[in-house]
């Protein structure tokens, strides 16, 4: 089974399991991956400062793990 990803899980912890998703948050306007401080936001708390829908960028991760 796929790792599933929460709106608690940290950036750093989701960049951890897989680089790949760094790619799909840049895509959706979180270009701050690479920021130290984004490490230990969570996914929630990113999405809140970037003022993008958690619940869609979620699906986008969760969905890209699965395919894999």
């Amino acid at each position: 089974m796929a790792t599933q990803i929460t709106k608690s899980t940290l950036i750093g912890e989701m960049l951890m399991i897989d680089r790949g998703i760094a790619a799909i948050l840049m895509q959706s306007g979180m270009h701050c991956v690479g920021c130290p401080s984004s490490a230990g936001e969570t996914l929630e708390e990113a999405c809140l400062v970037h003022g993008m829908d958690v619940d869609v960028l979620l699906n986008d991760i969760n969905a890209y793990l699965a395919s894999k």
